[in-house]
């Protein structure tokens, strides 16, 4: 799986030195380089079969600090090159192919810098797949420096709707995330003996009570920032609106998907007993960020803004399934963040490239004057089928994910959950709202036929590459929850949370 990341930036010179005439090569390549990654992560995660298991990639020093004399201050420190799989990594690894390919599909009518477009995009896609494989946290941590910068340029240059805005304040909040996780993570390096940077080792150590409830929120704030965590989630819709269509799918695909992921993976184990004190004000600020993200949603009269915000408050699943601490909770989170990362790219991928770049408009009140429905009809029954997947319906894996974090809600903060289920039902009326507003609202007179473009066959293959995965989870969940997810909470690394939780 190590070679997902190798492929990314590979594929990210070769597009750099194809010569300025070849773009349409540009665009092969991308899909190519991102093709691979999505069968190498499938390919690699079946060869999973349950158990806590934890596959070592690469394990070899990098970076070595000696230690001169007696008066140095510094110790002596093996940073290491170290990648790792388990089935948490191997989930996020097929969702990160999964949303690459298909954000490939639906960027290739980009005409403007075609080059520079798809090598950023690329070197985008290989800080992910590093952060999602890195065994060692300071390893983990440069990627996640790695994987903000592309997406600042990606928005700048190829965005729309107030561009710089939205690039700046999605990269300030990125890096006003990662400064809490480096002061976190230095922290507990030096109260740790100052040896090891790798996350197994660290889990390790006893760290105590008061030290863990000063530096969990640190780690855990910093990197939730960027799962648009309220109330630090303002640059999300702000940013998804801005970003280009691919770079909308990847925001809401992975990118928001590395904040939640660095929570569970660096600060909960970590600080295991830090998360026990600020367990339930993580709950409550979840549950805001569920029934808020909806209610915004509801209101908004920008299209895109509709899904940005709904993005918000499917992301306070994730954190409400982190905050139950009890299995079924913490699965459906994981499983909610590939879900969310499937039906959120492709909501965005109908609004912003079959519906904005043909209609020049994402107006609710101008799209309801326009015979979407008969000019568009695959673009009407694509978002009504991520619609209805995104509103929980059963047979999509939303329904699957959701379940599971209310379920384990419900055994660890009841009114919680019954506070979700108003989300829930907020979130419906939103999203049938949209769905009717758009394309099927009836109109009198016979209305002017637009002459739209016809929806391409590389949008119409990203879409169902999309729908398939959703299908495929929400039909047949035991194979990610049986085989990939529970057995990695059973890992080592997770030893000191189940402790705790007392599993």
């Amino acid at each position: 799986m190590s070679w997902t990341i190798y492929i990314s930036f590979i594929g990210m010179l070769a597009v750099l030195l194809l010569p300025p005439r070849h773009e349409t090569r540009a665009r092969w390549v991308a899909l190519v380089v991102a093709g691979c990654g999505l069968w190498i992560g499938f390919t690699g995660a079946m060869e999973f079969g349950g158990g806590p298991v934890v596959k070592e990639l690469i394990n070899i020093p990098w970076i070595t600090i000696q230690k001169l004399d007696s008066h140095t201050i510094l110790p002596e420190l093996t940073i290491r090159y170290a990648l790792a799989v388990d089935g948490i990594s191997a989930v996020m690894v097929i969702l990160t192919g999964l949303a690459a390919t298909a954000g490939v599909l639906f960027s290739w009518n980009i005409e403007h810098r075609v080059r520079e477009y798809f090598a950023f995009y690329l070197a985008l896609i290989g800080g992910v797949y590093g952060v999602f494989l890195s065994a060692d946290l300071f390893l983990l941590f440069v990627f996640y420096e790695i994987a903000i910068v592309p997406k600042y340029f990606l928005i700048a240059i190829w965005g729309s709707t107030r561009r710089e805005y939205g690039a700046m304040k999605l990269a300030l909040y990125s890096f006003v995330g990662s400064a809490f996780v480096l002061i976190g993570m230095i922290s507990a390096f030096a109260v740790s003996g100052g040896h090891s940077f790798m996350l197994v080792d660290l889990a390790k150590v006893q760290f105590s009570a008061d030290f863990q409830a000063r530096a969990f929120p640190l780690v855990f704030v910093g990197f939730a920032i960027l799962a648009g965590i309220w109330p630090f989630h303002t640059w999300a819709p702000t940013g998804h609106v801005a970003a280009p269509t691919a770079v909308s799918m990847l925001l809401a695909g992975v990118i928001m998907k590395l904040g939640a992921y660095g929570a569970l993976k660096v600060a909960m184990t970590m600080f295991p007993e830090g998360l026990l004190y600020w367990r339930d004000t993580i709950a409550l600020v979840a549950v805001i960020g569920i029934v808020y993200g909806a209610m915004v949603a509801w209101t908004q009269k920008d299209f895109k803004f509709v899904i940005g915000y709904s993005s918000v408050s499917h992301m306070g699943f994730v954190m409400l399934g982190l905050a139950t601490l009890n299995e079924v909770g913490l699965s459906g989170a994981v499983l909610q963040m590939f879900s969310h990362g499937i039906i959120a790219g492709l909501l965005f991928a109908v609004v912003g490239r079959m519906v904005y770049a043909r209609t020049h408009t994402r107006d609710l009140d101008e799209l309801s004057q326009m015979p979407l429905g008969q000019e568009m009809p695959f673009a009407a029954v694509v978002f009504t089928i991520a619609g209805l997947a995104s509103m929980g319906l059963p047979g999509f894996s939303g329904f699957v994910a959701e379940l599971q974090v209310v379920l384990g809600a419900w055994k660890a903060f009841p009114l919680y959950a019954v506070i979700c289920g108003a989300g829930i039902i907020i979130g419906v009326t939103y999203t049938l709202k949209a769905i009717q507003t758009v394309f099927f609202t009836e109109r009198t007179g016979d209305p002017k036929l637009l002459e739209l473009p016809h929806i391409t066959f590389s949008e119409k293959l990203g879409a169902a590459l999309l729908i398939g995965a959703s299908l495929w989870v929400g039909l047949f969940p035991g194979y990610m929850l049986e085989h990939l997810i529970h057995p990695a909470f059973e890992t080592e690394l997770f030893e000191g949370l189940r402790k705790e939780a007392g599993w």
